[in-house]
């Protein structure tokens, strides 16, 4: 279904992003969100698409589940919760918290090792709750303390030094990058830092819809399975209680969904079917129905996408509009991908 060849990487240039979705209010587009959009049929195939799919760009957390799946083929023995913690963005409830610990705890060394950035808690609720209790930002709260943790639990099963787990050139992050490459089937364009001060590697709209329908699609029991059955298993532990991406996940039976900040999405369903959102601006008010309107295009029914089709924009307390997808994504061609 898929080549094992890896291409060359991705052009870095200037997006050629298009309108993705409207903000529509009283019938007018007061606004628009640009981006792009791509659809994998099951055989891996484009069957649509939307704005620039090639070009480089960073995918954020949304290439969780692909460090997991290397951190799994390296030796990482979770499954369950904590694998799903492993390939999380979460919330900093406590649950989150706990199971960073435990995985810690399996590591044999502590919090003191970790080396993400400390901050309070993602979901407002519960960092409201931190601040009336005048509790500092943590480690163990921050939304990538979960993959921080199985990146130290990696190095030790491997003797790989636990300082410097970060640095592009060590043993860890070369073997991640390793997978990055053979999931997504290209070459990195280029390496940073991402918000927690791991590395990020840039690819393309493309390659990371390739690399979710690899991760989905993959034979039971492979590392690619065992992330995405925990992911699905627990869709919280990834993100957290009342979690679009979560809400995604329990919609749709067997999708595999994960977020990534400035306005990245991707999901894929068992048999290869993918897609993958990037909204140009950020607006996580446009990745929702935009990655909803790609899912119908991939063939999931849109009666079960109904929750998910745009945030209501209210005038003086009633609703007066909504957020839109653009004609070209209206889930007309559900089809498409049958």
């Amino acid at each position: 279904m898929y080549s094992s060849l890896v291409a060359d990487p991705p052009l870095i240039r200037e997006p050629l992003h298009a309108p993705v979705a409207h903000l529509i209010r009283g019938g007018v587009v007061e606004g628009i969100h640009y981006g792009s959009v791509v659809v994998l049929g099951a055989d891996g195939q484009v069957r649509f698409q939307l704005g620039d799919i090639e070009a480089a760009f960073y995918p954020r957390s949304a290439l969780k589940p692909v460090q997991a799946v290397a951190m799994v083929r390296a030796g990482l023995p979770l499954d369950g919760e904590l694998l799903s913690l492993t390939a999380a963005s979460h919330s900093g409830e406590e649950r989150h918290l706990a199971g960073t610990r435990r995985i810690l705890e399996l590591a044999g060394v502590g919090e003191d090792a970790l080396r993400n950035v400390p901050d309070m808690p993602y979901d407002p609720v519960v960092r409201d709750v931190w601040v009336r209790e005048s509790r500092p930002p943590s480690r163990l709260a921050q939304n990538c303390s979960g993959k921080h943790a199985a990146m130290l639990y990696t190095c030790v099963l491997n003797d790989w030094p636990l300082e410097g787990y970060l640095d592009p050139g060590h043993p860890l992050q070369q073997a991640i990058a390793e997978i990055v490459e053979d999931l997504t089937g290209q070459r990195i364009a280029q390496v940073t830092v991402d918000g927690c001060g791991a590395p990020l590697f840039s690819l393309s709209l493309n390659g990371l819809a390739r690399a979710a329908a690899r991760i989905t699609s993959a034979a039971p029991g492979t590392p690619e399975a065992r992330v995405a059955d925990a992911m699905r298993a627990h869709a919280e532990m990834a993100s957290g209680a009342g979690r679009d991406v979560a809400a995604l996940m329990r919609a749709v039976p067997g999708l595999l969904a994960k977020d990534g900040f400035e306005g990245v999405q991707v999901a894929a369903l068992p048999d290869g079917r993918s897609v993958a959102v990037k909204i140009a601006d950020g607006a996580n008010r446009a990745r929702v129905p935009v990655a909803a309107a790609a899912l119908a295009w991939a063939g999931v029914d849109p009666s079960v996408l109904a929750e998910f089709q745009g945030e209501a924009l209210l005038g003086g307390g009633r609703e007066v509009g909504r957020v839109r997808p653009v004609r070209s994504l209206e889930p007309v061609v559900v089809s498409a991908c049958a």
